[in-house]
C-alpha cells in the first residue's frame, strides 16, 4: 500500500510542476496534497515541524510570486499604476484564458490597452507590456526554483532526517 502512496505523490508532484507551464493547474496545491499524503498515509512523525514552518513560507512566497512580479516588472519599464492592476488582471483571467498561453498573452494585451489608453504613446505602451512578460518568465523561474527546494526539502526530511 504504501507504494500506492508514493506514487499519489510523486503524481502530485509532477503536476505541480506542469503547473509552471498550464496555469490552470493549482501548482503550490499540488505540492501540498503531496505532503499532506505522506504526512497522513505514510508517516506522521517524519516531517519536522522546520519542514511545516518553512513550506508556509515558500508558499506564501509563491501565492504573491506572480502579483509581486507583475506590479514590478510594469512598473519598472514605465507602466502607469492602472498598468499594473491591469497586469494582475490579466494574469488572472488569463488564467481561464487559452491556457498555458492565456498568463503571457491576456496581461501583455490588458497592459497594452490600458497604456495606450492612458497615454497614447505607443512605444511606452509597448514597452510597459514587455514588463508583463519578463514577469511572467521571472516568476515561472523562482516558482519553479521554490518547488525544487520545497521537494528536497521534502525528501531530506521524509527519507534522510
Amino acid at each position: 500500500m504504501e507504494i500506492l502512496w508514493w506514487i499519489i505523490i510523486a503524481a502530485a508532484f509532477i503536476l505541480g510542476f506542469a503547473g509552471l507551464v498550464f496555469p490552470v493547474v493549482p501548482s503550490v496545491v499540488m505540492f501540498w496534497i503531496g505532503f499532506l499524503v505522506f504526512q497522513f498515509a505514510i508517516d506522521s512523525d517524519a516531517l519536522s515541524w522546520m519542514f511545516w514552518i518553512i513550506v508556509v513560507v515558500l508558499t506564501l512566497l509563491v501565492l504573491f510570486s506572480d502579483f509581486i512580479a507583475n506590479s514590478y516588472f510594469v512598473k519598472r519599464y514605465g507602466g502607469t499604476k492602472r498598468g499594473e492592476y491591469a497586469a494582475i488582471a490579466g494574469v488572472i483571467i488569463g488564467m481561464f484564458v487559452y491556457p498555458p498561453l492565456g498568463v503571457i498573452i491576456v496581461p501583455f494585451i490588458f497592459v497594452l490597452i490600458v497604456e495606450l489608453i492612458g497615454s497614447q504613446d505607443v512605444k511606452q505602451a509597448f514597452k510597459a507590456s514587455i514588463g508583463s512578460l519578463l514577469a511572467f518568465l521571472s516568476s515561472a523561474i523562482f516558482n519553479a526554483v521554490i518547488y525544487v527546494l520545497m521537494v528536497i526539502w521534502f525528501l531530506l526530511d521524509a527519507l534522510v532526517f
